[in-house]
């Protein structure tokens, strides 16, 4: 198999699983230590991933004091294809704010309500992806950059 080969299929693994995960983990770590917690996310192309969360939760602190984060787009089940990245957040505003929001409810149906509370917008920023997939042979994952 070629590289071009082998990146195509890195490609279409990652695409069909952010396609396929409404949620994730994501950690943070600010003046409280670090957290991990599930969050809803939209994908904005393969290397942007969107979110909202509580305006006075943990997660959100940690962001706008340290905005590296790590990510896993997972089952919890590791024979089965995850992604693990690092990223950087940027809390949104005004029309991106809106787009943010319109992007997660088509993705993710049942996070209305969620949208009423008093949350922010965030961006976060893949630079390269981990594709792992363990019943495939890909262990180490594949890495995927931009």
């Amino acid at each position: 198999m070629t590289t071009a080969e082998q990146r195509t299929d890195v490609e279409a693994l990652l695409r069909r699983t952010l396609a396929a995960h409404k949620s994730m983990f994501l950690a943070t770590a600010g003046s409280d230590g670090s957290w991990v917690g599930g969050v809803y996310f939209a994908e904005n192309g393969l290397h942007t991933l969107e979110l909202v969360l509580e305006e006075r939760g943990r997660t959100l602190k940690a962001i706008k004091e340290n905005p590296e984060v790590a990510l896993v787009v997972s089952t919890g089940s590791p024979m089965e294809p995850f992604l693990q990245a690092r990223g950087t957040a940027v809390v949104v505003d005004g029309a991106e704010d809106e787009a943010v929001r319109q992007r997660l409810a088509a993705k993710v149906p049942e996070v209305g309500p969620f949208l009423a509370t008093p949350i922010r917008a965030v961006k976060v920023s893949v630079p390269t992806w981990r594709v792992t997939d363990i019943a495939n042979g890909w262990l180490p994952g594949k890495d995927f950059s931009a």
